[in-house]
């Protein structure tokens, strides 16, 4: 198998760093007071396992109960434990293509049988997505690369049709204008996924969790590690998710860049795919490759994703940076693509 390969962390020097879908605003003040605080003799003993803090106000923000929710290491390790739990040796992961490269990674670990299901040109789930005896299906919603959005009443009629567990990846959702949230009352066999790495500026923190019924969320208990989130993280996020008005603010700020962003790719001649996310991917053309592009923004320090694999190799996913940032990515691109021109 080839391990998952995240994207570029530079050491040589200061880049525009649009390839991660970081949030280029900081985190809200209060978490940066609540870490100080939190840095004192207490470090030396064990995190509570259960993270029952984190819980609570989980279920306080996202009106849930403290039972239904499990806490992880970014919402990449309850990925993890989710195939742990309910995937044996060869039984049937479920999801589309292109999406996250990670739940390939993963079905691997766990020698499961992957059912890899090709999204529409346009990024809609055909028909056939629906796939028998399916242990684990994944939906990224918002999806990455694309950044586009199934629909949740088409999310809700997946969940009633399998048999399996319906896991919905929703790392950008707040981005997004809808969510499958309230889905989870609804359908026992549904987990829904997010994370404070995009949205809440913590990427650095490592905190995800886990919204599903009961009994889901008591099985993947059972496979948990024993103490899977510091104490650190954990203040952290309780602050972040206490400061409604800062996580308001940026998502409003990233959604209006996006926006600006977005209309001045098209301008540029660029084939650009509705995004609900904090990123945007565009199509290029065969005269001006999307490597090319890409290894000529690099060589200026400025990083977007460029994806060597079927379907993605013409294409780039570009974060949503501050205006500056983008700014300065457009720049450059124009100026790339006026060197085409008068080649």
């Amino acid at each position: 198998m080839v391990g998952y390969v995240p994207g570029e962390q530079p050491q040589d020097g200061v880049y525009i760093k649009l390839n991660t879908n970081e949030n280029p605003y900081p985190p809200s003040p209060r978490v940066i007071a609540a870490l100080k605080d939190a840095v004192n003799e207490k470090l030396r003993l064990y995190p509570d396992p259960n993270a029952t803090s984190v819980k609570e106000k989980v279920a306080e923000v996202f009106n849930t109960s403290p039972e239904r929710v499990m806490v992880g290491n970014g919402s990449d390790e309850l990925l993890a434990i989710v195939v742990r739990c309910f995937v044996g040796e060869g039984e049937k992961i479920i999801y589309p293509y292109p999406s996250y490269l990670l739940y390939k990674t993963l079905s691997e670990v766990q020698d499961a049988r992957e059912c890899i299901v090709n999204f529409l040109e346009d990024y809609s789930l055909p028909e056939e997505f629906l796939v028998e005896d399916a242990a684990v299906t994944f939906i990224c919603n918002p999806n990455s690369p694309s950044g586009t959005m199934v629909p949740v009443d088409k999310v809700s009629n997946i969940a009633g049709k399998i048999d399996g567990v319906l896991v919905v990846d929703e790392a950008y959702v707040d981005f997004a204008d809808d969510n499958c949230l309230r889905l989870v009352d609804e359908h026992p066999n549904l987990i829904v996924l997010r994370t404070l790495s995009k949205s809440y500026s913590l990427a650095g923190m490592r905190l995800g969790f886990a919204v599903a019924q009961e009994d889901l969320i008591k099985g993947m208990i059972k496979v948990k590690d024993s103490y899977n989130v510091d104490r650190l993280s954990m203040t952290a996020a309780i602050a972040a998710l206490e400061d409604h008005e800062t996580f308001r603010i940026n998502i409003d700020r990233i959604k209006k860049t996006r926006e600006h962003l977005i209309n001045s790719l098209k301008k540029l001649g660029f084939f650009v795919y509705p995004s609900q996310a904090n990123f945007v991917m565009i199509k290029c053309s065969d005269a001006l490759t999307a490597k090319s592009i890409y290894l000529r923004l690099k060589e200026q320090k400025i990083l977007i994703r460029y994806i060597e694999q079927p379907r993605l190799d013409d294409c780039l996913r570009i974060t949503v940076g501050t205006d500056d940032e983008i700014n300065a990515l457009l720049e450059t691109l124009a100026k790339i693509n006026n060197s085409l021109k008068i080649l």
